[in-house]
């Protein structure tokens, strides 16, 4: 018997209905002060009147508890209502605090046109299952814990942060209310809880739609999928390549290129057709977690049975989270053990052909980054490439991801003329198939449009990118007597400067930091844009997915990109070009939601209540991109859900269109589906 007290769903809405909301604002309990580079007024209906600049990431107002701190442990979901008071759609996002750092923070943001009224939802507690006494979890994002345990203590809530996130333009929105709601607990014995992975990779302790509990019902599943992609094997308007027969006929090159129509920009196949990348990142068998030093948590590792012997791995890869600097580790992928269980022996080519028919099926057209060369060396759906720069880093840069590669160095020119002539052996530098190429992803840009130049100056003397920032200043003030008049500094000679690693005054030098990261932005994608080009001439050259940036890195993006490409993480796409930018195309890399509804423990960047929300945000999203002229694509991340037990740096998202135990999520096939067939008459503007 699971070892856990479940109230139904409807049971669950109803009590909330009754239940009295606590009000947070406008009450006593709560004050409110501006965040940096933010103004704040109060008007006399305790509205909170929010203006935000750009010298800070995330700029807005913080509602804080005037006891320091309040427990919040029956409360779940948490509503703030916030509108949009400027005069461009915004994004207004929440973070939610304690005194205990912690490096999770539960969250939310909402998109709202100008003049518009949204809600925020996020939920207080970071699983929907909680344990009655604390243990000890590792490796994972998200996980159940005891209440007051875990990395956010709802008993030690403290503060709500409202913000606008890494803005590139000054705005306002206003904060009305804030309310959190009761919700009931599912409450887990912790003395029980161990082993929590079933040995299809699920959670063991909880029922949902899709659950696999046997062999059998994953040969039924197979059985009612086939049935389901043979009734419906995708739309009809499509020619061999996805793009659309009932749109113009262009000219055809033999290869992916772009083509501004009637003030729309568009991808166009090799048949000269209008095409729009409708796709999907990481489409790839796998789902591996490591097991090292976690061995209970699984309730099944094939110890004893041979055929799954070759599902255990190992791996170094861990950036961040538990398995971080402890070297190599065991990994199982269970997502790959359950298709050997469902298809048999010959499984991964079953996964490869399965692929196609179901991106065709669901509406799709792209096998998008990360994913495997099986899969779209098949030749039967469009697909991008990828790989990375190389060579020294910035030393004085920092981000997520690790330093910003130095692209004055000789290693980084190098390297990317090295790996771009790889592809043409790899045969994607002359196929048809190959849409582009994105080079790196999610690069440290810096936190404003000085940062680059700023991190330059603050490494050592022999870094290139300080090097290449002296000559600069040397061609433009060709002393460093001018230099020093100029920025009021007291350098005795250009060594001088390279030896200095202290900040200078940037009331006085913030014009020529800015320029210079512009230079190295031109430099990075000036470098890599003519190493590709040598090497494949006709393919498109697709950028680096900007997470983070600012409007210098757009521009060079632009300057120098066929298509820029970017990640937006939001309700819908809020990234455009800045003024002074090339018109270019762009195409969203990555966006994804998640709910906590079918036995996952982390929602992933974008939280939303159920699977219908999911998909609902899911098609909001393709269409804020098929509406907007310069969107060419959008790839969604990713192809099947992240181990429940999380990848190396702990990753544990249910942002799949698949489950671990390969079972598609309906509503968002259906959603893929619906605006699959409908996205070339959106963007067009023709006749549904």
């Amino acid at each position: 018997m699971n070892n856990f007290l479940l109230l139904g769903a409807l049971a669950g809405c109803a009590a909330n209905l009754l239940a009295q909301p606590l009000t947070l604002w406008p009450s006593d309990l709560c004050d409110a002060r501006k965040n940096p580079s933010s103004e704040l007024t109060v008007d006399a209906r305790k509205t909170l009147l929010v203006s935000t600049g750009t010298r800070y990431d995330w700029p807005g107002v913080t509602v804080f508890f005037k006891a320091g701190e309040m427990d919040l442990a029956e409360y779940g979901p948490l509503q703030v209502t916030v509108s949009n008071t400027c005069n461009r759609p915004l994004t207004v996002s929440l973070s939610v605090k304690n005194r205990v750092r912690g490096e999770h923070s539960p969250g939310g943001s909402v998109t709202l046109d100008p003049g518009r009224e949204g809600v925020i939802v996020a939920s207080l507690r970071r699983s929907p299952w909680v344990l009655d006494q604390p243990l000890e979890l590792v490796g994972m994002r998200g996980f159940p814990a005891a209440l007051g345990d875990g990395t956010f203590n709802v008993r030690k809530t403290a503060e709500l942060h409202i913000f606008i996130g890494k803005p590139d333009a000054p705005a306002t929105f206003a904060v009305t209310r804030i309310e959190a709601l009761k919700a009931p607990l599912n409450l887990l014995k912790t003395a029980a809880f161990l082993p929590f992975v079933d040995r299809f990779g699920q959670f063991a302790h909880a029922e949902w739609p899709g659950k696999i509990h046997s062999e059998e019902e994953l040969q039924q599943a197979k059985a009612q999928e086939a049935q389901a992609l043979a009734a419906a094997p995708g739309p009809a308007d499509r020619d061999a390549w996805g793009g659309w027969t009932r749109g113009p006929q262009l000219k055809a090159t033999g290869h992916f290129r772009t083509e501004k129509v009637a003030g729309n920009w568009w991808l166009v196949d090799p048949d000269g057709r209008l095409f729009f990348s409708h796709g999907v990142d990481c489409v790839r068998p796998g789902a591996e977690t490591g097991v090292t030093g976690r061995e209970s948590y699984f309730a099944w590792l094939p110890a004893q049975e041979p055929a799954y012997a070759a599902f255990f791995g190992q791996s170094g890869w861990a950036p961040h989270g538990f398995y971080k600097d402890k070297g190599p580790f065991k990994t199982f992928d269970f997502a790959g053990a359950n298709q050997l269980r469902k298809y048999g022996d010959g499984w991964r080519d079953t996964f490869a052909d399965l692929a196609h028919r179901r991106i065709r099926a669901w509406g799709l057209n792209t096998v998008a980054n990360w994913s495997d060369a099986q899969v779209y060396w098949l030749r039967r759906t469009p697909y991008t490439a990828t790989f990375n720069t190389g060579g020294p880093r910035i030393e004085g840069s920092e981000g997520w991801w690790g330093k910003f590669p130095d692209p004055f160095s000789r290693e980084f020119g190098d390297t990317i003329r090295k790996r771009a002539l790889d592809q043409q052996t790899a045969g994607t530098a002359s196929d048809p198939w190959c849409i582009g190429f994105f080079v790196d992803n999610e690069l440290s840009w810096g936190k404003d449009e000085r940062d680059l130049a700023r991190a330059s100056l603050l490494s050592p003397p022999a870094q290139p990118a300080k090097l290449a920032f002296k000559a600069w200043l040397e061609r433009k003030y060709a002393t460093p007597e001018a230099l020093n008049a100029a920025w009021g500094t007291a350098f005795a000679s250009w060594d001088a400067l390279l030896a200095n690693t202290n900040r200078p005054d940037e009331k006085l030098c913030g014009a020529d930091l800015e320029a210079f990261h512009t230079q190295i932005a031109e430099q990075y994608f000036r470098t890599i844009r003519d190493a590709l080009k040598a090497a494949a001439p006709d393919t498109l050259y697709l950028g680096c997915r900007i997470a983070w940036g600012a409007p210098n890195v757009y521009r060079a993006s632009a300057k120098f990109c066929d298509v820029v490409s970017v990640n937006t993480y939001q309700r819908s796409v809020t990234k455009d070009l800045p003024a002074g930018s090339e018109d270019k195309p762009m195409l969203n890399g990555e966006f994804h939601f998640g709910a906590l509804d079918r036995g996952l423990f982390h929602t992933g960047l974008v939280a939303t209540r159920d699977q219908e929300e999911r998909a609902a945000c899911y098609a909001a999203f393709v269409t804020s991109c098929l509406t907007h002229p310069r969107y060419v694509g959008t790839h969604w991340f990713q192809w099947r859900d992240q181990a429940l037990t999380g990848r190396g740096d702990g990753e544990n998202y249910q942002i799949g269109f698949l489950t671990v135990a390969d079972q598609p999520y309906p509503e968002l096939v259906e959603a893929a589906r619906k605006v699959g067939a409908t996205m070339y008459a959106t963007r067009f503007g023709a006749e549904k």
